[in-house]
């Protein structure tokens, strides 16, 4: 594994309204060696279809851009050792952040594991600095 920037949800949802937020995240998704962690797809493919059902995106439009995560960035699988640092990445981050999710600990788990820098804007990793690519400004 061999990337500089782990894309997050977040990333991905502003990249494809093209907000302000987006374009930020755009050079780290379609300029640098970024990688997108599966968990990151089922969160975006589960946002995609309620989309779907509301009437704003169609099935064809989900998988379009589904499909362009997969062409432009490496898609990494949940392995056992980023599942054993997620373990611990969530204990220690539960106790900081309220909210934390274990999908933040799998990208977390997955950056640290490359020293890549996850690219987001969840205030749930505001607090992380040498981290994290903050594309959004609180």
């Amino acid at each position: 594994m061999s990337y500089e920037y782990v894309i997050d949800a977040y990333a991905w949802i502003e990249y494809f309204k093209g907000s302000r937020s987006g374009e930020v995240a755009k050079r780290y998704i379609e300029e640098e060696s970024s990688a997108t962690p599966t968990v990151v797809i089922a969160e975006l493919s589960r946002k995609l279809l309620r989309e779907v059902e509301r009437g704003v995106e169609t099935l064809d439009g989900r998988r379009v851009k589904l499909e362009f995560i997969v062409a432009v960035t490496e898609v990494v699988d949940l392995t056992r050792r980023i599942a054993e640092l997620a373990g611990e990445i969530d204990v220690e981050r539960k106790r900081k952040v309220s909210n934390w999710g274990l999908a933040d600990s799998i990208i977390l788990a997955t950056a640290r594991l490359c020293n890549a820098k996850v690219v987001t804007g969840d205030k749930h990793f505001a607090d992380l600095k040498d981290e994290v690519v903050m594309i959004e400004q609180f």
